[in-house]
């Protein structure tokens, strides 16, 4: 029978990343169906012979139209509504018993998999999948050169690995089952087979056991033992040398192949799984492996797609808080590669979502790395600054993201040589454009070219600018004479987002104050005012600690004049900022306590000091 021609209905795509079933159903799936053979209509029940004769107990009596359906719908007198009229679907009982069959058959899959997979059913399968090895093994083997042979225990092969992917719903009884069994070893050498296809299926397995959406039992108790049998599972696939042989498969796949192009998307996505599962395990990826060269030969390919996407992402997530992968980075070259990448946005925004977030995925990893003093050299002499500089003068969507990586480039004592570069561009002018918020001729009119983000880097760039540029150089005097010009517009800038900044703060102390007398007595007492203290710098008190910093620098280096003039308008005064920057340095103390381990924060502290000590002595002269 037919199904196409009988219903006249196109094929509908079946969409999905998985391998595809058959469209139709064979004679064979349509036979294991479960079916209620008397709800099938015999033939003689439904159609008329045209040589028989009709008898008397078959003759419809033309006053009784109960019987009568149009079509021989089976339905049609079923389907009423409360008015007793009728809309019948216009099909024969063979019809719906055949759309019934279908409907079966998408259900049965979805039934089975709902049963819930005991211990014993779980052994069945691990023994299946070892005899499915071993056998495709013994077959290769045995006729190496004559496929005919092994094509077989392939397919079987193949059936076995997907049988396994049902294993993820029951993660506390199936994960130790899979390591006692050494099925796991098994599923790891599967990597290496000669067969693509059969490396590929192996990989969806590892990437769907691994995934950060996998289902735990929701009784909590369940749920520990689930993770714990997961934590057992990745280390055990960690010891059987995964990583390697998943990096080493990511060569050998052509993602011109649709088929090997996901393959190389869940191999992307099994290195995701595992860092998420245990961040520990980032520097074993990026130093055991070739993955970090193959991520960054990936990121530069000139056609967009899916997988340039994912490598960039997972490049990020990588560089974010390793050491020694951001030292792999650069050793490899890796800020070159980037900036290169990033040039292409100079001239061009992306074309759609998923290329802005491709470009995102970069300039973060460009920041992420920009902690370690050897990036930033690479990034001076891979001149960076310059295209930083030209990525803000054209005011495109890569504008803010370079703003962003200035910042971090700048930062700290190893910055010092970034920020002489920078202002050697010529970058004070395009800074200070984004900072005041001037728009472009070439943008609409009532376009506000800065955002919240722009300004709270350019504040960290003046911040980096101020403690790194030694004093009394052409450099220095460049960036003060940036404050003094304009009628001092620069500085009022600051003071109105050092107001702005106050008000967020009051309201934050408010919450802070309302927290306290709605929670109780906290056992913890050193914790809950670090805690305290993250909120504070959230609601405004970094930005202000940041403008009076700036602020601080101006009033040591010019008379403050204009300074002082506009607090005082405002009945504020040195005190005010003192106190901030005093806050500032007590706290600044107790993070190299606990945190920091290099120089760079305690020069830091040290030039707060001694801020605080000339204010100090200044305002003391005043009164």
């Amino acid at each position: 029978m037919d199904i196409d021609k009988m219903f006249k209905v196109p094929k509908l795509p079946t969409g999905g990343t998985k391998r595809k079933l058959p469209e139709n159903p064979t004679p064979e799936m349509l036979k294991k169906m479960k079916m209620d053979s008397n709800t099938l209509p015999k033939p003689s029940e439904t159609v008329l012979h045209p040589s028989r004769k009709a008898t008397v107990e078959e003759v419809v009596d033309e006053d009784e139209d109960e019987d009568f359906a149009p079509g021989g719908d089976a339905d049609y007198f079923a389907e009423e509504d409360d008015e007793g009229r009728f809309f019948g679907g216009g099909l024969t009982s063979e019809q719906k018993e055949i759309l019934n069959i279908f409907d079966q058959a998408g259900t049965q899959g979805t039934e089975d998999e709902a049963v819930d997979l005991s211990i014993t059913r779980i052994r069945q399968i691990l023994l299946s999948f070892e005899r499915a090895v071993n056998r495709n093994q013994d077959h290769r083997s045995k006729y190496p050169d004559d496929p005919s042979k092994f094509i077989d225990s392939e397919a079987d092969l193949d059936s076995a690995i997907k049988a396994l992917l049902p294993l993820s719903q029951v993660p506390s009884l199936a994960f130790p089952e899979l390591v006692r069994s050494g099925a796991v070893t098994l599923l790891v050498g599967l990597l290496t087979h000669e067969n693509v296809d059969i490396m590929i299926d192996a990989v969806e397995v590892i990437y769907e056991l691994t995934d950060d959406d996998l289902e735990v039992e929701q009784e909590e108790e369940g749920s520990e033992r689930g993770q714990e049998a997961l934590t057992m599972f990745v280390e055990k696939l960690v010891d059987s040398s995964v990583l390697e042989l998943l990096a080493d498969n990511l060569n050998r796949l052509n993602e011109d192949e649709e088929s090997d192009r996901q393959g190389v998307f869940h191999l992307l996505g099994i290195f995701e799984n595992f860092v998420g599962l245990n961040p520990a395990l980032s520097p074993k990826i990026v130093t055991g492996t070739g993955v970090l060269k193959w991520l960054l030969s990936r990121i530069q390919a000139k056609i967009p797609d899916e997988n340039r996407g994912y490598a960039a992402e997972l490049l990020s997530i990588l560089l974010q808080d390793s050491h020694e992968n951001k030292g792999k980075f650069t050793e490899v070259g890796g800020v070159d590669v980037l900036l290169k990448t990033l040039s292409q946005y100079r001239r061009r925004d992306p074309i759609d979502a998923d290329e802005t977030e491709f470009m995102d995925n970069l300039f973060d990893s460009l920041c992420s790395s920009l902690s370690e003093p050897a990036t930033k050299q690479a990034f001076l002499e891979g001149e960076g600054p310059d295209l930083m500089v030209l990525l803000m003068k054209e005011k495109l969507e890569s504008r803010s993201r370079s703003i962003k990586v200035l910042d971090y480039a700048m930062s700290g004592s190893a910055g010092t040589p970034v920020c002489e570069a920078f202002v050697e561009v010529l970058g004070l002018k395009t800074l200070f454009t984004a900072f005041m918020g001037k728009s472009s001729k070439h943008q609409r009119s009532g376009l506000d070219s800065s955002t919240p983000q722009d300004v709270a880097h350019s504040l960290g760039i003046i911040s980096s600018l101020f403690t790194n540029l030694p004093s009394d150089t052409t450099s220095r005097i460049r960036l003060l004479a940036k404050f003094v010009e304009g009628d001092y517009a620069k500085i009022d800038k600051l003071l109105e987002i050092r107001d702005a900044a106050t008000k967020r703060l009051q309201l934050t102390e408010i919450e802070i104050q309302k927290s306290k007398q709605d929670a109780s007595n906290s056992d913890d007492e050193e914790s809950h005012e670090d805690s305290l203290y993250l909120q504070r710098l959230d609601g405004g008190l970094f930005t202000l600690q940041t403008v009076d910093y700036i602020l601080a620098w101006l009033m040591m280096e010019d008379d403050g004049g204009h300074v002082l003039r506009m607090l005082n308008r405002k009945d504020q005064s040195t005190k005010d900022i003192l106190r901030t920057l005093q806050s500032y340095e007590e706290h600044l103390g107790n993070e190299i306590d606990s945190t920091q381990t290099t120089d760079d924060s305690m020069s830091q502290k040290d030039i707060l000091k001694g801020l605080i000590s000339a204010l100090s002595s200044n305002t003391t002269k005043q009164s």
